[in-house]
């Protein structure tokens, strides 16, 4: 067990199923937290909607949860908080003008997916996934993948260990959380739009029951992505964005 600067715990295993699900176990066995669960190996990893998310050692998966002060529909835009702290961190790694971020929780570097996020409420806790393709770019999804690897030439530093990842991250991403509980969204949503992935682009979105198509017009004051088609706008708090030609469909 390490203890981080912030005074968050990390705690690093060698494989776990899922870091998600081993924070699942600590909250249930009465732990507060803010503890990092880094695992150099899952063999039940998953992402949004239950996803399966690949994994090889090397790559970082890390859950942080702890208990919020803050409840409520507005945890949401904590998503966008660790986007902005991974963004952060990717800078070290990948050049600064190569990482964007695509709505709601997808970090990507050179428009390919890099890094995603996943929330989770559980109780009154909070648990905050982290996946970051570090060695691997699983090929068999919806979407185009990088790791950092395919910028070790040209990055400031070279690829980082998972533990190291985590304590960086856990540097930037505090911070962050204070000025978001202390501030509001709105300074959030303005850094988070100056690296927005498609604004002012046609995209699709793909919802349960429907697909739309229009304009990415940006973010509304709750972070629901604003999408202009037809003359009108819509809000969307939750869906898919797809972008063309640049990600398969």
């Amino acid at each position: 067990m390490t203890r981080l600067a912030s005074g968050a715990d990390l705690q690093l295993f060698d494989t776990l199923d899922s870091t998600s699900l081993e924070a699942k176990r600590r909250i249930e066995a009465g732990e507060n937290g803010p503890r990092w669960i880094v695992a150099l190996t899952q063999t039940a990893g998953y992402g949004r909607r239950g996803r399966r998310w690949e994994q090889r050692t090397g790559d970082f998966a890390g859950t942080l949860f702890f208990k919020p002060e803050i409840d409520g529909e507005a945890l949401g835009q904590v998503s966008f908080i660790v986007a902005l702290a991974l963004a952060a961190v990717l800078e070290n790694h990948v050049p600064p003008e190569k990482i964007s971020l695509k709505w709601p929780n997808d970090i990507l570097t050179g428009g390919k997916k890099c890094a995603g996020v996943l929330l989770e409420k559980l109780s009154a806790h909070l648990a905050i996934g982290v996946g970051v393709n570090i060695v691997t770019a699983p090929a068999d999804t919806p979407y185009q993948t990088a790791r950092l690897l395919d910028y070790a030439d040209t990055a400031p530093e070279p690829a980082p260990e998972p533990a190291d990842f985590a304590a960086a991250l856990d540097a930037h991403f505090w911070p962050l959380y204070e000025a978001w509980r202390a501030r509001g969204f709105a300074p959030v949503r303005e850094a988070w739009l100056a690296r927005a992935a498609g604004l002012g682009r046609e995209i699709t979105v793909r919802l349960p029951n429907q697909t739309l198509t229009g304009v990415f017009d940006g973010l509304d004051a709750s972070g629901a992505l604003v999408l202009r088609s037809g003359g009108q706008k819509r809000t969307i708090a939750a869906g898919e964005v797809f972008f063309a030609p640049e990600e398969k469909k």
